[in-house]
């Protein structure tokens, strides 16, 4: 068939993840032993807790309807949790929805209330999938740049008053992917004044939520004064426990919004498996002792990584949180250039920085995603490669 693609399909190009991806396969067809630090996705199983709950529920033939939406034991799960951990009293009727995942909720947002020719106020550099949103929604990008200088905080004074005006959506995200660090209370007052002033939608990633080190706890969006009158949070179970695969999340904070994103997800998605629904009820109210026990896993980590690194000449900074590093590289080289000449010289795959925005560029991104044998192993073959000599 020699049929058009819609305009719409114009802004997605092929992407510098399926390029890497070939590229790697193209090594591993050559002989070569990669290691990959690029992917974002958990390494490890959730807790047996889970899994069990899930299996259970999978063998009742009664579990194979449609769901619809998330079940109100879903909604009372997510409300208690944050009761628990944030001290925030959400109405699990009106002030929660479940979702199929962050994504979901980040692709969907940007469709549901902007138009072209909106603004949406988008850090740089910022997870791929704000764009995706954006692009599907016909509006226009307008870059926060994140940039060491700042503490990789946007400089909300930088941003144009007629852009403000024009503006619908701020999407945040701290702990921040691809850049690991985490916002104080006194910027997130500042948001709350900016988006009041101009009428904005505020859109908190709480993805990494539960992924924070040396004991420096984040803070919830929600749990600010003002924030659920102009804002929603977003998270997923995806990091936190471990079921990045089971598709489920949710999104919690301003009544009118959730009622809003609750309609339209009526009308394109039957909601999410009823066992996979049953397995995060029981994440959720019992996972805090496997949470604390991933976080200390993650820490090791990033803690191996970054430690090896400077030993051998590459200063990185440690993450605040999260699951990667940030990691400027070393003068003379882009960022894409450097990532191919690590998969050439040293057998190890990182993503390049341009591929989270332009204020990427100077930084690849490395994910604490193998264990603490195959990170050594890939410090020793960095060392090897002659790249930091």
């Amino acid at each position: 068939m020699n049929k058009l693609l819609s305009k719409r399909m114009q802004a997605f190009q092929p992407s510098i993840f399926s390029e890497l991806a070939a590229y790697k396969k193209r090594k591993i067809e050559h002989g070569c032993d990669m290691i990959d630090l690029s992917i974002g996705s958990p390494d490890m199983p959730p807790p047996d807790f889970v899994v069990d709950c899930l299996t259970e529920a999978a063998v009742q033939k009664e579990c194979y309807g449609y769901t619809l939406t998330g079940t109100q034991e879903f909604h009372e799960a997510v409300a208690s949790y944050y009761e628990n951990n944030y001290k925030i009293s959400l109405n699990s009727l009106h002030e929660i929805v479940m979702l199929m995942g962050s994504q979901d909720g980040l692709v969907h947002l940007p469709m549901v209330f902007a138009d072209p020719g909106d603004y949406i106020l988008v850090p740089d550099p910022g997870y791929t999938a704000y764009a995706t949103g954006i692009a599907m929604a016909g509006a226009t990008p307008y870059f926060m740049p994140l940039t060491k200088e700042n503490g990789f905080l946007p400089d909300l004074s930088q941003i144009p008053e007629h852009v403000a005006r024009q503006t619908k959506l701020m999407i945040l995200n701290f702990p921040g992917n691809p850049v690991p660090v985490m916002a104080d209370e006194a910027f997130f007052h500042e948001v709350i004044a900016f988006a009041k002033r101009y009428d904005i939608i505020v859109i908190h990633d709480f993805a990494y939520g539960e992924l924070y080190f040396d004991n420096n706890k984040p803070i919830s969006f929600l749990s600010v004064p003002g924030a659920k009158e102009i804002g929603v949070e977003i998270n997923s179970l995806s990091k936190s426990f471990n079921l990045a695969g089971c598709r489920i999340g949710y999104l919690a904070g301003n009544e009118s919004i959730i009622e809003t994103i609750k309609h339209f997800k009526s009308n394109i998605d039957y909601g999410v498996f009823l066992p996979i629904q049953k397995a995060a009820i029981a994440a959720l109210r019992n996972g805090a002792a496997f949470c604390e026990q991933n976080r200390m896993m993650y820490e090791h980590r990033r803690n191996v990584l970054a430690e090896g690194l400077c030993s051998i000449g590459w200063q990185v900074q440690k993450s605040e949180g999260g699951m990667f590093i940030w990691a400027e590289i070393p003068a003379g080289w882009t960022s894409t250039q450097f990532a191919y000449a690590l998969m050439d010289k040293a057998s190890v795959v990182v993503t390049p920085g341009q591929a989270f925005g332009p204020s990427g560029e100077g930084f690849v991104r490395i994910a604490l995603v193998q264990d603490e044998k195959i990170i050594k192993e890939a410090v020793v073959r960095l060392k090897n490669s002659g790249i930091f000599a």
